[in-house]
Formats: C-alpha cells, sequence, structure tokens
C-alpha cells in the first residue's frame, strides 16, 4: 500500500497544548516532539544505586554506563513521539517483519514495529524521506535518545519505581506481548514508550569505553556520534520481556547490526529540509 499522493507534498506543523513541548504532525499523521538544545547528564551518575536495582548486584555488569559527563545537545531535536508502528512501517515499505502472530491481532496497526535489524530501521528512514519535501529523517543519536528518555532527570528513572508501570510496559505488567503504543503515560517530554514496550535502535556504534573516552575529550561531548569503529549498534529502553533492572535510561546494550529480535523496534527523528545542515 503506498501513501496516497495528496500526502505526500507537504507536511503539516501542528501544536498541540495539551503536552509538555510542542508537537508537530507531518503529513502521514506521525508525530514529533521539539525538545529544545540542552546540557544533561549523560550515563549513569550513581553507579552503586544502578547495581543496586539488579536482582544480583554482582551480575551488574553496567561499567558502561559510567562515567556521568555533561553532554550538549546544540539544536533542537524533534524526536518521534512514539516508536514506528506497523502501520507505518507497512505504509512506507510494503511488507510485515517481525512476528507473523503480531500482524494477526486485531491491535495490530498501532503495535510497534519489531524484528527489523539496524539496516532495516536506517532503509526507512530513507524512504519516508523520499516521500515527505519538508523533512529529512534519521535514527535519533544515542546521546539524543538518553536526552529524551531522561526527560530532565538525572536519577536512575524519570520517575519513582512505584510508577514505572504507569509509563512502561515490561515483564512485570505486559503479559510478555507488546502493546499498542501510546498505551501508557507519556513521560515529562510528552513522549511515551521511552521505556519499555520495544527496544530502540539508535544510530551509534557501541564501545564498552564510549563515556571515559568522552569524559576525558574536551569538546568531544558537544552532539556526539559515537564511535567511529564498531560493527554492534546500540539498543535502548528495554521491552515488554524485559525486568525492571533493564528498564531505565542508563542502561546500555548493543548487537550486530544484522540482528533481528521480536523485541525490538525503533522511532526516528524529523529533520526540516530549510536549514537542513544534515547533522
Amino acid at each position: 500500500m503506498r501513501l496516497p499522493v495528496a500526502l505526500l507534498a507537504v507536511s503539516i506543523i501542528c501544536p498541540l497544548t495539551t503536552l509538555a513541548a510542542p508537537v508537530v504532525e507531518n503529513a502521514f499523521g506521525m508525530r514529533f516532539v521539539e525538545l529544545p538544545a540542552a546540557t544533561f547528564w549523560m550515563g549513569s551518575v550513581d553507579l552503586a544505586e544502578a547495581r543496586a536495582d539488579f536482582p544480583d548486584p554482582a551480575d551488574a555488569d553496567i561499567a558502561d554506563e559510567g562515567p556521568a559527563h555533561r553532554v550538549t545537545l546544540s539544536k533542537p531535536t524533534l524526536m518521534g513521539q512514539t516508536e514506528v508502528t506497523q502501520r507505518q512501517w507497512l505504509a512506507v515499505m510494503q511488507n510485515r517483519p517481525g512476528p507473523p502472530s503480531h500482524w494477526q491481532r486485531d491491535d495490530w496497526a498501532e503495535l510497534p514495529v519489531v524484528g527489523v535489524n539496524w539496516f532495516m530501521a536506517q532503509r526507512f528512514t530513507e524512504e519516508l524521506g523520499l516521500l515527505d519535501r519538508a523533512y529529512r529523517y534519521r535514527l535519533p543519536t544515542e546521546a539524543e535518545w538518553e536526552y529524551a528518555a531522561r526527560a530532565g532527570s538525572d536519577g536512575l528513572r524519570p520517575m519513582p519505581l512505584a510508577q514505572l508501570g504507569e509509563h512502561a510496559w515490561y515483564i512485570d505488567n505486559s503479559g510478555d506481548l507488546p502493546h499498542p503504543v501510546a498505551g501508557k503515560r507519556a513521560n515529562a517530554f510528552g513522549l511515551y514508550d521511552m521505556l519499555g514496550n520495544a527496544w530502540e535502535w539508535v544510530a551509534d556504534r557501541y564501545a564498552r569505553d564510549t563515556y571515559a573516552r568522552r569524559a576525558a575529550a574536551p569538546g568531544s561531548a558537544r552532539d556526539p556520534q559515537g564511535p567511529e569503529l564498531g560493527e554492534r549498534r546500540v539498543r535502548r529502553g528495554g521491552s515488554y520481556h524485559c525486568p525492571r533492572h533493564l528498564v531505565r535510561p542508563g542502561y546500555r546494550t548493543a548487537d550486530d547490526p544484522e540482528q533481528r529480535y521480536s523485541v525490538l523496534g525503533f522511532r526516528v527523528v524529523a529533520v526540516p529540509r530549510a536549514g537542513d545542515d544534515a547533522r
């Protein structure tokens, strides 16, 4: 199914005052929250607290979450308000990745698309951009993703643990199944499912010592793009299948970019073409 030609001509700017930040809607009904330029703490400020969140702190191999360091995002970011859905994927790519059972559900259209590898997610951004005269699209950087997920907090999570289930689908409340996007409360920035529901690919390559190198190199924490070398790509946020200790903004993991999981999807960033610096 191709998107209607009438939807390809322009994108519509549509402020929604009910959310914490301005929201724009493109011609295809995808919404993006406008996050301002900012400086924030990236990484886990208290690694001891993060380890204590694990069932067995001795098994908490999370040294890659530190050291916490100040990162500057010098430009506003139009972050996808939700994970890319199966409906959106089908309209652009005309195929159905992931478990067939997800596509057979009555609520299939608004489930996060999963079973896509990093290259497939990247291809979606390129194909969507070809259909849109107003925006191009890309995966968020790891820094952009974490800033969006933290939503102004530098703690273990942007909400008390007792409220995690109000904001995230994870193993304790999901029934070990994905759920339609935006079914839980948005975070303070007005973004949904930054934690839980589906893991999310980001643009960056993974290195265990990324934060240590960045903290030691003045200037490298401004609009960081991740390591220049490395095979694996970062995924973030946890999923409906995850226990709570993996469902937090600071947790990092990575996979081969060819890897496909039934719990792994993505969201996209929109970049206005006017004045686009192809960052």
